[in-house]
């Protein structure tokens, strides 16, 4: 005879206080919105969890004094060039709010039931007492987000009468009538405005009560919202500190101004590289993409490279989404070689950065205005960049003996659509390539070994030990 052993029930789901009263008794204490970011933070610090997981390359640099800020009680604002991840940072900050708080039922400024601020609330406490309905708001609602532009008003930002509601019977004189901006919205959260010094300098007067006093006012209302926010902003710091487009009595109220940066590794490049890169399930494609750790440093030394370039403008920046863009355009040129040629293994090669020129003239910003000079610039930086990682890998004599079998008059052609196997032959007909590929991690045959012989022929003749000459639809190299 068999028993079964009866299941106990799942425990119920923990049940939030409904009503004013049940959220008395439950010894709810409400907080500031920094203070809530501060302890939070602090539980972080301590408990050795990342504070800001998938931020990469500011670990010592800008999330220390994030950190600082937070715990200071600061309203921040981060300096950077474009793609320095200053919007990602700053939404990170909601995963350091509480996951939910209580606000007074219906309430558009998410009011504390202990302390109401709108007419709403107030009212509705005072008519219902401890009765008052509670609801209970995640952090995903408690952050607000305005990209500056020239032609936002007040009223966007804090508010305006609504004309429904006046056409439904209310007064003007009566502060229900109040349609409320992003910012009361935004009450005890977070409130981020991108590009600040695009804000006009009318508007930028209407933070000052904001940011100094923590209240704004609507208008000719005699309304005073008394609001709990933390005021986060992004700029250039061209804009910001050379223009004169930030007004002096604005930029004093902000806590702490803190300056990005790109990756400064080429490591940390590759990282996000990796992390950002469009992704699709891999039941869509039967060939597999592999992407060797060269070629990775290939697209992290361009964009280097590129961020040095007296023709490319560097104070709009040459953002990290240029590597994330060239590294899908080389891996999707060779995945489309892979289909073609039925190889079932794509690995980017030389040959295919030729294609990255789609993917990096629209990100950045030249300072000429020559006719294909754009063009030329990106095949500089190409040459440039493989000649800087190659001699990382490889020192002048490691390849003597490659170059000797170049010696009887051999060539080797190379090409975008040219299968592996064409590759592999003419490998076998030359001594020198076995060690080299091995230096790379590309042993065998197949895409990975043609990927490597690309990248040694090229280096080699970008050292001036072979020579190239340019085909229809690719290059010959031969001594």
């Amino acid at each position: 005879m068999t028993t079964t052993r009866r299941k106990k029930p799942a425990a119920a789901a923990k049940q939030h206080p409904a009503t004013l009263d049940a959220l008395r008794k439950s010894g709810y204490a409400p907080t500031t919105v920094r203070g809530e970011l501060r302890r939070n933070l602090i539980a972080r610090l301590r408990s050795g969890m990342p504070v800001f997981p998938g931020i990469v390359g500011y670990e010592d640099t800008v999330i220390p004094q994030v950190q600082n800020a937070i715990l200071a009680g600061q309203d921040i604002i981060l300096l950077g060039e474009r793609g320095q991840a200053k919007s990602r940072m700053i939404r990170a900050l909601v995963d350091l709010l509480d996951e939910e708080i209580p606000v007074v039922a219906g309430s558009e400024v998410n009011d504390d039931p202990f302390a109401p601020i709108s007419r709403y609330a107030v009212e509705r406490v005072a008519e219902e007492g401890g009765a008052t309905p509670i609801e209970w708001v995640g952090r995903d609602k408690r952050y607000g987000e305005k990209l500056a532009t020239p032609d936002i008003s007040i009223a966007d930002l804090v508010g305006d009468v609504d004309p429904i509601r006046i056409a439904e019977g209310r007064y003007l004189s009566d502060e229900l009538a109040i349609h409320y901006g992003l910012i009361p919205r935004a009450n005890r959260g977070v409130f981020c405005i991108n590009e600040l010094p695009d804000l006009a300098e009318r508007i930028q007067v209407g933070l000052f009560n904001l940011m100094e006093e923590r209240d704004v006012q609507i208008k000719g209302y005699r309304v005073r919202l008394q609001l709990d926010v933390l005021v986060v902003a992004s700029a250039n710091p061209e804009d910001y500190t050379n223009r004169g487009r930030i007004i002096t009595p604005l930029k004093d109220r902000y806590g702490a101004q803190i300056r990005t940066h790109y990756p400064r590794e080429s490591a940390q490049e590759i990282a996000i590289m990796d992390a950002e890169r469009s992704a699709f399930p891999a039941a869509d494609e039967e060939e597999k993409v592999v992407v060797p750790a060269y070629v990775k440093e290939l697209l992290a030394e361009f964009t280097a490279l590129a961020r040095k370039h007296p023709e490319i403008n560097q104070r709009s920046g040459v953002s990290v989404r240029v590597s994330i863009a060239n590294y899908e355009t080389v891996t999707a040129n060779a995945l489309r070689r892979a289909i073609a040629q039925s190889e079932g293994v794509a690995v980017p090669r030389i040959t295919d950065f030729a294609f990255i020129i789609a993917s990096t003239l629209g990100k950045v910003e030249l300072e000429t205005m020559e006719e294909g000079r754009e063009t030329k610039i990106v095949d500089e930086l190409i040459k440039r960049a493989i000649l800087n990682v190659f001699d990382r890998h490889f020192e002048p004599r490691d390849l003597d003996a490659l170059i000797e079998a170049f010696e009887t008059g051999r060539t080797f052609d190379t090409g975008a659509d040219l299968p592996a196997q064409a590759y592999t032959e003419a490998m076998a007909e030359l001594d020198g390539f076995a060690a080299a590929l091995s230096k790379l991690g590309a042993y065998g045959s197949g895409p990975e070994a043609a990927s490597g012989a690309e990248f040694i022929l090229e280096g080699l003749h970008l050292n001036r030990r072979l020579n190239r000459d340019e085909l229809a639809a690719g290059y010959r190299y031969r001594l």
